[in-house]
């Protein structure tokens, strides 16, 4: 049965919009239409489409920068919630208050800007805080957990605050990452170190841009694939593996790095995306025994019907 959108529509009138292509909010500029989308412009647009969709037993997704996301060839059928609510307060005492949906890399040039120090690594990091604080992004050394204070999550009883500790961060990894618990993350409280020479951060975010774009592929690409095995590089092994350059379609796994796959130009698609993902931890798990574990998600893939377990991607 079609999924009811008619309290999304007396809510938000026009601005819910019907059988949109994700491509556009995805990284990687590949996938299928959504049955439904909506920008949500606030904090309060977010909040009551995410409650109507808990309400409406509405299948929904909430994306950011959409920087980690695979969305299939098919779309989605449900509500997919683009978060636009983006408001930062910055405290005296190098506290900082972000919204959910804030650019993490805008925030690191405004940090930059007002002598901020802890956030530099994430310079060249696409997407947002919330989808940063969930996830544990870092580089460079640097990593979410270093900073994070205090996650905001509203879940259907109300409002929950987890404290840096509570996250329980680990690599790639934190308490709400793959919860099967209903949660939208509002907003990420993060501490930086006040009083630093903004002439030094900036130089030293160049530093970090400057490797990015030696080590990385340009392009449409959604960041690295797979999460690093303990004590080995995941790009390391899909290159020993011989896959380095392969391609299926448009989509190629980069000569450049590659733990990055490139939609190269027009007539990418997300299953090819896929198959180079099984076929790269199909070689690996063969020839080195080591199954690499996907760092982004899979969105509107039937894996059932295909014989995968959701849980290996």
């Amino acid at each position: 049965m079609d999924a009811d959108y008619s309290r999304l529509q007396e809510v938000f009138g026009d601005r819910l919009r019907r059988q949109v292509s994700l491509a556009r909010y995805t990284a990687a500029r590949l996938g299928g239409p959504a049955d439904a989308l909506l920008i949500a412009r606030d904090m309060a647009d977010l909040t009551a489409a995410v409650r109507i969709a808990w309400e409406g037993r509405l299948p929904y997704r909430v994306l950011g920068g959409g920087a980690n996301v695979l969305v299939a060839d098919a779309g989605f059928r449900g509500l997919v919630i683009v978060n636009r609510a983006d408001g930062v307060t910055f405290h005296e005492d190098g506290l900082i208050e972000a919204e959910s949906g804030a650019s993490l890399v805008a925030l690191v040039r405004r940090c930059i800007t007002r002598g901020l120090a802890g956030l530099e690594w994430a310079v060249s990091i696409p997407g947002t805080v919330g989808g940063a604080a969930i996830n544990n992004a870092g580089a460079h050394g640097g990593d979410m957990a270093a900073v994070v204070r205090k996650v905001t999550a509203l879940t259907p009883p109300g409002f929950v605050d987890y404290t840096g500790e509570e996250m329980a961060y680990g690599y790639r990894a934190s308490r709400l990452k793959g919860s099967r618990d209903p949660y939208l993350v509002t907003a990420v409280t993060m501490q930086m170190a006040p009083g630093a020479d903004p002439a030094r951060l900036a130089s030293q975010a160049d530093v970090y841009v400057a490797h990015r774009k030696r080590t990385q592929p340009p392009g449409a690409s959604l960041g690295s694939i797979f999460r690093n095995p303990p004590g080995d590089y995941a790009g390391r092994l899909i290159e020993a593996a011989g896959l380095k350059g392969a391609s299926r379609g448009a989509v190629q796994i980069s000569p450049v790095h590659a733990n990055f796959f490139v939609n190269t130009g027009d007539g990418g698609a997300a299953a090819d995306y896929l198959a180079l993902i099984r076929l790269a931890q199909e070689e690996v798990r063969t020839q080195f025994g080591i199954w690499l574990e996907p760092e982004i998600e899979l969105i509107g893939f039937d894996l059932a019907a295909s014989g995968e377990n959701s849980e290996t991607v």
